[in-house]
């Protein structure tokens, strides 16, 4: 068994997309609605560190965000089949007090209507962040996988979510939303950028949000998983030499365009989803190996 699984990481590692040095893409906004479900069991089944596949990237890498699916094996729900990480993000009406850092749980509080219009969050400064309704990430250390670090982002210091360092590159990301019908939420992918001195961690660390937004909307009926990789995993993000030379640099970019990372690539710091919320009581996302999808 052991043989054959170490088969499916290499191969799944040998189907990463390519990642070159200086390279940009366009990418098109993308604004996903979720097809519908009343009423599904979560599952929870947690990845073990060998299913991780190890990818290493630098730091002025930009790529596509591209996953394929053709000829994937669907569930009922619109989910690929096998095994994965299961995330609830759970909107409440009362803020949460209890420390929730225990790393055992795989949901995330966050306020039921509350959060912060992404595009207003652009050029702010990052020490000026109101951290309610963001989902900070953090690249996981070797040997680790998936993990809610901080399940409480109803609270100043916002939530803390582990993923794999090569996440974008290795794994697939499916969303459904449920819960009472009518409810919606937008969730951006941010970071950090130097600032105009170049150093990262001073104070004019500035804010930067994708711009393509995963706006998912509980309708009534069914509910279907669909694939936002492209929403979660990466950050589009439109970079001008002239306005923030540092980072033009880093990316190896000399006029202004906009340019697709992966999550935790050098050039920006500080990634995390900005979860703004209209109503939306169940944000359910499952994580599958690319492998499992054909990427």
């Amino acid at each position: 068994m052991g043989r054959v699984l170490s088969a499916l990481i290499t191969i799944a590692i040998a189907s990463a997309p390519a990642f070159v040095a200086g390279a940009y893409v366009v990418a098109p906004a993308v604004t996903t609605t979720a097809a519908t479900d009343s009423g599904a069991k979560t599952a929870t089944a947690n990845l073990t560190t060998t299913q991780q596949a190890a990818t290493t990237t630098t730091a002025n890498t930009a790529t596509t965000a591209t996953v394929t699916t053709a000829g994937v094996t669907m569930t009922g729900n619109g989910a690929p089949s096998g095994a994965h990480y299961n995330l609830n993000i759970i909107g409440v009406s009362k803020d949460k007090t209890a420390t929730m850092t225990t790393g055992d749980g795989h949901r995330i509080f966050v306020q039921l209507n509350g959060g912060e219009d992404a595009v207003s969050l652009n050029g702010k400064l990052a020490n000026q962040l109101n951290k309610v309704n963001k989902i900070l990430l953090q690249p996981a250390p070797a040997g680790e996988s998936f993990q809610v670090l901080d399940a409480n982002a109803t609270d100043s210091n916002g939530a803390l979510f582990q993923l794999p360092a090569d996440v974008s590159a290795t794994w697939t990301v499916w969303a459904r939303a449920l819960g009472k019908p009518g409810g919606k939420s937008n969730t951006t992918t941010c970071a950090t950028t130097a600032g105009v001195d170049g150093v990262f961690g001073t104070a004019d660390d500035e804010i930067v949000c994708s711009l393509s937004t995963l706006s998912m909307e509980r309708t009534k009926g069914k509910q279907t998983f669909v694939n936002v990789s492209a929403e979660l995993l990466f950050i589009t993000i439109t970079v001008d030499p002239t306005a923030n030379t540092a980072l033009a640099t880093c990316l190896g970019v000399t006029t202004t365009t906009d340019v697709t990372l992966s999550l935790f690539n050098g050039c920006l710091q500080n990634y995390f989803w900005n979860y703004d919320n209209q109503g939306l009581k169940l944000l359910q996302l499952r994580f599958y190996p690319k492998s499992a999808v054909g990427g």
